[in-house]
C-alpha cells in the first residue's frame, strides 16, 4: 500500500516543481510610452581649457502637466562645434567626454524629476545635435537620451527618450544668457514587473494539479471500498 501511494504522489510532486519553475521564468516588462512638452532654458558655455571648439551645454525644462510627476528636467552634455558658416553654427552634444576625445572628465547625464515629494525620477545620457541660425535667430535641435535607471515607479528603468527642441535667440541679450525655448520629449520607458503575470503554461500546470488530485481521490476510494 505504501509503495502504491508513493507512486501516485510522484506525478504531483513533479507537477508542482514545474509550476514553480514556470513562475520564476515569467519575468515581464511594463512599458510606458508618453509625450511631454517642456518650456526650456538652453545655456552654452565655451570650455577652451578642454580643447578648441569644446563647450558645456545645460538644458533645464519645466512642465506643469507632465505625466508621472516628471515636471522638471536637467540635461548636461559636452559639446563640439562641428560646422560653421557666415550665418550658422552646428554643434554635436554628448554626455560622454570620450565622444570628443576628452580624457579625465566626468560622464554627465540627464535627470527627469519633480521638485515636490513625488519619488519618480528617470536618469539617462544624451546624444544630440543643434544648429544655431543667426539669420533668423533660432536654435533647432534634437536627439536621443538613453535611459540608465530611475526611482519610484521607474526603478531599474531602461529605454530611451527622443526629442526635438526649438529656441528663440534674443540678439539684444548679453553673451551667455540662457536661450528660451520649447522641447517635446517622447518617452519610451520599460521597467521590470514586480509580480509576474501567470502564463498559459502556468494555467495548464494548475489544471494538471487539480486533475491529479481527483485521480488520487478516486484511487483512495477504490482501495477503501475494494
Amino acid at each position: 500500500m505504501l509503495r502504491s501511494r508513493i507512486a501516485w504522489l510522484i506525478p504531483v510532486a513533479l507537477t508542482i516543481v514545474g509550476l514553480g519553475s514556470n513562475v520564476r521564468s515569467a519575468i515581464a516588462q511594463t512599458t510606458n510610452n508618453f509625450d511631454v512638452t517642456y518650456k526650456t532654458l538652453f545655456s552654452l558655455q565655451p570650455r577652451t581649457d578642454l580643447g578648441e571648439g569644446i563647450f558645456r551645454a545645460t538644458i533645464t525644462g519645466e512642465s506643469k502637466d507632465a505625466l508621472y510627476g516628471l515636471t522638471n528636467f536637467e540635461s548636461n552634455t559636452y559639446g563640439k562645434l562641428v560646422e560653421a558658416t557666415d550665418t550658422t553654427q552646428k554643434f554635436q552634444f554628448n554626455a560622454d567626454p570620450a565622444a570628443f576625445g576628452l580624457k579625465d572628465q566626468t560622464i554627465l547625464g540627464d535627470v527627469y524629476f519633480n521638485t515636490g515629494n513625488n519619488p519618480n525620477k528617470v536618469f539617462g545620457t544624451a546624444n544630440d545635435m543643434a544648429t544655431i541660425n543667426f539669420a533668423n535667430n533660432t536654435v533647432m535641435g534634437g536627439g536621443t537620451i538613453t535611459l540608465t535607471g530611475g526611482t519610484g515607479i521607474f526603478d531599474k528603468a531602461s529605454g530611451k527618450i527622443t526629442f526635438t527642441q526649438q529656441d528663440k535667440l534674443d540678439p539684444t541679450a548679453p553673451p551667455g544668457t540662457p536661450v528660451v525655448g520649447e522641447a517635446t520629449l517622447k518617452f519610451f520607458v520599460q521597467t521590470p514587473k514586480k509580480v509576474p503575470e501567470p502564463t498559459a503554461t502556468t494555467t495548464l500546470v494548475g489544471i494538471g494539479v487539480i486533475g491529479t488530485g481527483l485521480l488520487l481521490r478516486r484511487h483512495r476510494n477504490k482501495n477503501t471500498f475494494g
